[in-house]
């Protein structure tokens, strides 16, 4: 390893490229970041001695002002699926040494542009970001003009070039179709959901390719979305009545989300109707109430722990490196079958 023969200062840079990493690690290493691996801190550390570089502390506290701080903001911490993805990013931060900022945007382009205004006055180290609905291009890299570290989860935003963590959920909705399809239901709904996040575009690509693979003509009739500010379940219920008043009505439907499939099982019981006997329902996402449903719900598993972890190990991977290329991670997704889509085996009466 080189030492420093001439009389100026050693750099930063001169340690990083005698090391062979960036600037951007030696920094971490000086600030005592968990975030930098144990042989790659020890091999910085014996460059500084070597090189003779001395560390003016004081002057390095003036130029970072680093606070260890990450700003996450959900579009709705009420909807269960949020609330175990932010769980998830904070118990993972925290392992690194991070403290969590929480926002909930209500999927308010202006409340979410407030708070990351807000928090950006602290320092922030990163911006954990799952976008509100209408949230265009340049809302997005205005935020990424400011140079923060930011991650994208469960949304992104198109013609945006950004990190992203999400589940696959064109795959994960046209399975959840599928089975239906495989059960001999052919007219099919779709509840839920909305096309002005990429989640919803997603999910309805995969209710419509999953369609078009068994040959059913799509029928947009039987294609309802959410109003925005209402409740999830209400939704469903609401949803499922109006399908089911129309002429030849939908067998079956897959939700957008298990919160809507909830309302969609309520509002069949209110007709006297049963999920899993007369209609079949499938829902998406798998949160814990799933399994203790009556009857239990068919939907299919986004992984929002697994999500939320790797969403969390972007982020101090984009602030070690802030200059490399995106990443996209799209998480695998499972369908979960249990008894609301009528192939379940039914819990035994007691």
């Amino acid at each position: 390893m080189p030492s420093n023969k001439s009389n100026s200062p050693v750099t930063l840079l001169d340690v990083a490229k005698a090391v062979g990493v960036s600037r951007a690690t030696v920094s971490l290493v000086l600030r005592e970041s968990p975030v930098v691996a144990k042989a790659t801190r020890e091999r910085v550390l014996a460059a500084f001695k070597e090189m003779g570089y001395v560390y003016n502390r004081s002057a390095a506290n003036m130029r970072s002002r680093r606070s260890n701080t990450v700003a996450v903001i959900v579009n709705d911490l009420a909807n269960t699926r949020f609330s175990m993805l932010v769980r998830s990013i904070e118990s993972m931060l925290s392992r690194h040494g991070f403290t969590t900022l929480l926002g909930n945007s209500d999927e308010s382009v202006d409340k979410q542009r407030r708070f990351l205004e807000t928090v950006r006055q602290y320092n922030i180290d990163g911006i954990m970001i799952c976008p509100a609905d209408a949230t265009s291009a340049e809302d997005m890299n205005q935020i990424l003009s400011w140079k923060i570290p930011c991650i994208c989860v469960s949304r992104h935003v198109k013609g945006v070039e950004a990190d992203y963590v999400g589940s696959d959920n064109k795959r994960g909705m046209a399975l959840a179709t599928q089975h239906l399809i495989s059960l001999g239901h052919k007219r099919i709904a779709m509840l839920g959901g909305h096309e002005r996040s990429s989640m919803g575009r997603e999910r309805l690509e995969g209710y419509l390719s999953a369609l078009e693979a068994a040959g059913i003509k799509r029928d947009d009739r039987l294609i309802a979305p959410a109003r925005q500010g209402h409740s999830l379940q209400s939704e469903g219920k609401r949803l499922v009545a109006a399908q089911l008043r129309m002429k030849n009505p939908p067998t079956a439907a897959v939700c957008h989300n298990d919160a809507v499939a909830f309302g969609v099982i309520m509002g069949l019981r209110s007709l006297n109707l049963e999920a899993g006997r007369d209609f079949g329902v499938v829902g998406f996402d798998d949160v814990p109430e799933a399994a203790l449903w009556e009857p239990t719900l068919t939907t299919v598993g986004s992984q929002l722990e697994q999500v939320g972890q790797w969403a969390a190990e972007l982020m101090i991977s984009r602030m070690n490196d802030p200059v490399r290329l995106p990443t996209r991670i799209e998480v695998t997704p499972t369908l979960v079958v249990r008894e609301s889509c009528g192939s379940g085996q039914r819990r035994p009466q007691t």
